[in-house]
């Protein structure tokens, strides 16, 4: 059977708006959805979430940093372990003028750590919907790595039920859309435009 390229994406605001973002041939990445990153961006913005250091885990595409790049985060961390995957998040970086602004760490989500004092205000991670241990990953490559008002959102299978805190912050929404969900953790007293 021939290998075929991922089905496009697009980004779906801010500066690189409607620019096209492509998977690895043959890749069996699940991108996240147009609808839920539509979603997520919305919870982020209810929060008033700082963007100034992402970090996008399980990057696969590049999807959920280049939103955040395109909205106006600073700068954007990707950590993918497949190898095609992160060559075509910097294809996707450079399509949207962006390779100054990200980086691509070719590494496994729990073995990956960040270098010592690095903090980020927002993590990201879209681990694919059957690995069960993703979980515990998050918690060992995120530990020590936040700012203190840092936010973190988990994309998990609907019918998953996420845990009540991570990282040290409790959930504050767990937000669902077809298949998928988004999990948002923050600390309490953190609360930004929509207090929960």
């Amino acid at each position: 059977m021939p290998s075929r390229r991922q089905p496009a994406i697009r980004v779906i605001a801010g500066v690189a708006r409607g620019i096209t973002l492509r998977g690895p041939r043959g890749a069996t990445l699940r991108p996240t959805s147009g609808r839920l990153r539509e979603s997520l961006f919305g919870m982020l913005e209810s929060a008033d979430a700082d963007m100034s250091e992402v970090l996008d885990l399980y990057a696969g595409t590049g999807a959920l940093g280049i939103e955040a790049l395109s909205r106006g985060a600073g700068r954007c961390t990707f950590v993918e372990s497949d190898a095609p995957a992160c060559r075509a998040i910097t294809d996707n970086l450079e399509r949207v003028h962006m390779l100054d602004r990200g980086s691509v760490i070719r590494a496994r989500v729990g073995r990956w750590r960040p270098d010592e004092g690095q903090l980020f205000t927002l993590v990201m991670a879209d681990p694919p919907y059957a690995h069960t241990a993703s979980w515990d990953e998050i918690e060992h490559s995120g530990e020590d790595a936040l700012a203190p008002h840092a936010l973190l959102i988990v994309e998990h299978a609907a019918r998953e039920h996420p845990p009540v805190a991570l990282l040290g912050r409790s959930m504050w929404r767990d937000r669902r859309q077809g298949d998928g969900a988004v999990a948002v953790y923050r600390s309490e007293g953190s609360a930004g435009k929509d207090a929960a």
